[in-house]
């Protein structure tokens, strides 16, 4: 814990709006989470990945709306893009 004794609070990760359905690896990239498919495969095949909390190690894992997808202290949730 931080001197002071108070936690630092995680921002809310930023809501991306994306065709769904959507790849892990392909989310790594559109939500600019990692700046090519190379690191995106090698940040997945290391563990560093959660989505929902938990580790994913499958880059071709199905994401859906309200899935929240973290790289270390960065978060992004997946939003179906209704535009289209």
């Amino acid at each position: 814990m931080p001197p002071g004794g108070r936690a630092h609070k995680q921002a809310a990760p930023e809501s991306v709006p994306v065709r769904l359905p959507i790849t892990l690896g392909q989310f790594l990239k559109v939500a600019q989470l990692v700046a090519s498919g190379g690191e995106a495969k090698m940040l997945v095949a290391e563990g560093s990945v959660r989505v929902n909390g938990k580790v994913e190690q499958r880059r071709g894992h199905k994401l859906t709306a309200g899935d929240v997808v973290q790289v270390g202290p960065v978060a992004a949730c997946v939003a179906e893009d209704l535009s289209q």
